[in-house]
């Protein structure tokens, strides 16, 4: 047998092998296009959630106890207003949450809950992803700013 026609039995014999190895290919980078896109659109909805908590908090922490803050003997926060323009902020941005006061009064936590709702991974059953954002306002006065 020549090698001419040994070299085109193999060919025939390997008819179609690049349609099957392309499409598996092409499944793969999808897939990995999809999870860079999704993980990116993850990252994104995390940092919003954090600006939002961070915003919510730092209203809160506009809501000082007018009556310790006037006699000078304490700058805190009063914690029910504290807490009610915090839930204000979050209720107007669209998002829910926690809203916590220390117990000295001079920190004021909130923590964002959304949910990020996948773009390309509903293929595999995956159609929504949770996020938590953290935001902490601290109140300083005087003596107790850092330098």
């Amino acid at each position: 047998m020549s090698i001419l026609s040994r070299l085109n039995r193999d060919m025939r014999r390997d008819h179609g092998g690049i349609a099957v190895f392309t499409t598996i290919c092409t499944i793969v980078l999808l897939a990995i296009i999809g999870l860079v896109l999704d993980g990116g659109g993850k990252l994104r909805a995390t940092e919003r959630a954090d600006a939002l908590a961070l915003e919510a908090a730092r209203a809160g922490g506009q809501a000082i106890d007018p009556g310790a803050a006037i006699t000078g003997a304490a700058i805190r926060v009063d914690p029910q207003a504290a807490t009610a323009a915090a839930y204000a902020y979050l209720n107007r941005a669209g998002v829910s949450g926690r809203v916590s006061t220390s117990e000295d009064s001079t920190q004021v936590t909130v923590t964002v809950t959304e949910t990020y709702e996948t773009k390309f991974l509903p293929v595999v059953g995956i159609g929504s992803m949770s996020v938590t954002g953290h935001g902490t306002a601290t109140l300083l006065h005087g003596a107790d700013q850092p330098e």
